[in-house]
């Protein structure tokens, strides 16, 4: 499978960089299913698997969402104007998102995470939702610049299904702090990937 679908474009994403992508994009997934699990009484791991297909699926349907966004934008813009720009709108997007990670990432939680009795599957669609909203932005960066969208959402979607599955059954050991600092190297990444794109472009 290709890595890019376009090849008009200077900007592209190299598989290492898509993978720390899909990796960054898991761990505020992780750290909700590092504290679910810290609840549960003796998490089995077909629960946990259970959960990690669900956050993941959605995990990797919202990015190709913002990707879709992202592209129908492009048709009412030059498109070398968009050359000129799409590095810097990739770079400005992830950015944020990373110092959002990193704000929540540090900052003190005094929040209790409610122990479910049953995961029940609109709680766990609506709680993966929630976790996915920086991915669907994400792909309205990834719009505007050279890279295979379904690609990166299905590695997205299997590092999610993967992290959720062992935060779940991880989370009565580690508790749910180390959880909540996951985020801090999510956001890390996404900072890191966004500078790597700007500079690329501007070498």
């Amino acid at each position: 499978m290709s890595w890019t679908l376009y090849s008009t474009r200077d900007t592209q994403m190299n598989p290492i960089a898509l993978l720390l992508l899909a990796l960054s994009m898991s761990t505020d997934a992780f750290s909700v299913a590092i504290g679910k699990g810290a609840n549960l009484k003796n998490p089995r791991f077909t629960e946990a698997l259970r959960m990690g297909v669900i956050f993941g699926t959605i995990e990797a349907i919202t990015p190709i969402i913002g990707w879709l966004i992202g592209r129908s934008a492009t048709s009412f813009v030059d498109t070398a104007f968009i050359e000129a720009w799409d590095h810097w709108v990739a770079f400005v997007i992830l950015a944020a998102l990373g110092m959002h990670m990193l704000y929540e990432g540090f900052k003190p939680s005094n929040e209790s995470i409610e122990a479910p009795r049953r995961h029940s599957f609109f709680k766990l669609a609506i709680t993966a939702f929630g976790t996915s909203i920086d991915a669907m932005a994400v792909g309205v960066s990834l719009a505007f610049i050279e890279v295979n969208i379904f690609l990166a959402a299905g590695l997205i979607g299997l590092a999610t299904t993967v992290m959720v599955t062992l935060g779940v059954m991880l989370g009565r050991i580690l508790g749910s702090l180390i959880g909540h600092r996951a985020e801090v190297f999510g956001g890390f990444m996404l900072i890191a990937i966004g500078t790597w794109i700007l500079l690329s472009h501007l070498q």
